[in-house]
């Protein structure tokens, strides 16, 4: 290893081993779970939840990314970095391959699981090369905003794996759909915390004989479709004069959108909360949850927004219906259409006694992704995939000198 980050990531190993100095090593077999980076979205929002959660009796949890950088790094200890240089095809993703390989068989890892495109890509053809006996990749898009090359590439990968975790019966769907086994398959949903379902001050004052409405989302993919929640706005603002719309969320994309919601004269009936972490106190502040992506998985908007029982407005597509009981939690309307969404919105601002309806049924509803509800899924998986090998666990700490 030559260069500046080869060091780092021997470094990392060797402190992690324990050479320099005495200390207490647990012995366990390892689960390793690996991440991209700790960025505000809700990929590394669930890998932070589930690394933080997840305690396996009979294993010890390691961490990995290949970039430790974002505000989700905050109190993941432990984390050690893979870096793969501008890309992970060149050399020096190849040595960052072997760190990792030789990190896993440092620690016995005896399961290894990617959360991500990126950490797919680095991790599961290192854990295989290491002998790792149980790989598990993970699918968290449906695949259909991504490039011919990066899909081939990564279905080419899971057909690697012991299993593909799923976190909607869509993405599986769709993988079956280009030839991955089902019975690989396993579908697991995005895990919410407690902070999610409890009583929070909101971030902005209610609106007196009003109603605000939200939309929760980076704005860093066209895929959202925050233009059709501006329209959509601008075809309620004229007629609802005490009805507010906020954005919460930032990225390239917000120039632009603050642009249009001047062209389409919302002036101060839109406001831009840029991005925020206290997701339950902006949920706090709102009426009603709106979501115009064109293309979800298992979106964590929703389900954040049906645990603080605000009830949703979203698009008929991907996983959204496996979340949202059109007429009962919420509405599902045509994708794309912002005069479907605006009609929609504007019943639940007509109907208080919907909007409480629909938000009551959507927090009894969320009761089931609970964070202790989804580690228990994954417990389960990680075991049933020990016995399948036949692997079993030794004990506990020893030092090494």
């Amino acid at each position: 290893m030559n260069s500046a980050t080869d060091s780092k990531i021997g470094h990392s190993i060797l402190s992690d081993f324990g050479i320099g100095g005495s200390k207490i090593v647990d012995r366990r077999p390892a689960l390793f779970l690996m991440a991209n980076t700790l960025e505000t979205g809700g990929g590394e929002r669930q890998f932070a939840t589930l690394a933080t959660a997840l305690k396996p009796e009979r294993l010890q949890v390691r961490l990995g990314c290949l970039r430790r950088q974002g505000a989700f790094a905050d109190g993941l200890d432990g984390m050690v970095e893979f870096p793969p240089g501008g890309s992970l095809f060149g050399l020096r993703s190849q040595r960052a391959r072997f760190a990792l390989g030789r990190y896993l068989r440092v620690h016995r890892a005896v399961i290894a699981h990617s959360f991500d495109f990126y950490s797919n890509l680095m991790m599961i053809p290192a854990a295989r090369l290491a002998g790792v006996p149980v790989v598990v990749g993970s699918q968290r898009q449906l695949g259909d905003l991504m490039s011919r090359f990066r899909n081939s590439s990564q279905h080419t990968l899971f057909r690697w794996c012991d299993r593909v975790v799923c976190n909607s019966r869509a993405a599986a769907a769709r993988l079956q759909q280009v030839g991955i086994d089902p019975q690989k398959l396993a579908v697991i949903p995005n895990a919410l915390t407690r902070d999610a379902f409890a009583e929070t001050a909101p971030l902005l004052p209610a609106i007196a004989g009003g109603v605000r409405v939200v939309m929760i989302a980076r704005m860093n993919d066209q895929a959202k479709r925050h233009d059709l929640f501006l329209r959509m706005a601008a075809r309620l603002v004229a007629k609802y004069p005490k009805v507010e719309f906020a954005l919460a969320g930032d990225g390239p994309l917000r120039a632009g959108l603050e642009a249009m919601a001047a062209e389409l004269n919302l002036g101060q009936r839109v406001v831009f909360l840029g991005d925020r972490r206290n997701i339950p106190a902006v949920l706090a502040s709102a009426d009603i949850s709106v979501l115009t992506s064109s293309s979800e998985s298992l979106s964590n908007s929703i389900m954040e927004s049906m645990a603080a029982g605000v009830p949703v407005v979203a698009g008929r597509v991907g996983g959204n219906d496996e979340l949202i009981r059109d007429g009962e939690n919420g509405f599902l309307v045509q994708a794309g259409s912002d005069q479907e969404f605006a009609e929609r919105i504007e019943m639940l601002v007509n109907q208080t006694e919907m909007r409480n309806s629909f938000g009551a049924t959507a927090k009894r509803d969320a009761q089931k992704f609970t964070v202790e509800n989804i580690c228990a899924q994954y417990q389960r998986l990680y075991l049933s995939l020990m016995e399948e090998k036949g692997i079993g666990c030794g004990a506990c700490g020893e030092e090494v000198g």
